[in-house]
Order: C-alpha cells, then sequence, then structure tokens
C-alpha cells in the first residue's frame, strides 16, 4: 500500500496514493505501527 505521512501542525496524518485520509496519530512512530497493522490484516 502506497502511503504518504505529513506532519500536521503537531500530530501526523496519514494519506493512501490517491490523497485520501487514511488516520491520525500523536508520532511519526504510531502512524508506521498503525500502517503495519493494516498491510498485515
Amino acid at each position: 500500500m502506497n502511503t504518504t505521512i505529513r506532519r500536521v501542525m503537531d500530530h501526523y496524518e496519514v494519506y493512501d496514493a490517491s490523497g485520501r485520509f487514511l488516520f491520525s496519530a500523536d508520532t511519526r512512530q504510531e502512524a508506521a505501527a498503525e500502517l503495519r497493522a493494516l498491510q498485515a490484516a
């Protein structure tokens, strides 16, 4: 899954390859962990 993680103010937002918002996270590490969980599902 192609995704982009963007820092927005004090959190991170994750978008898919089409630019659709997937979820937000407090840290980049949290965003990466959530992405791994989504890809494993």
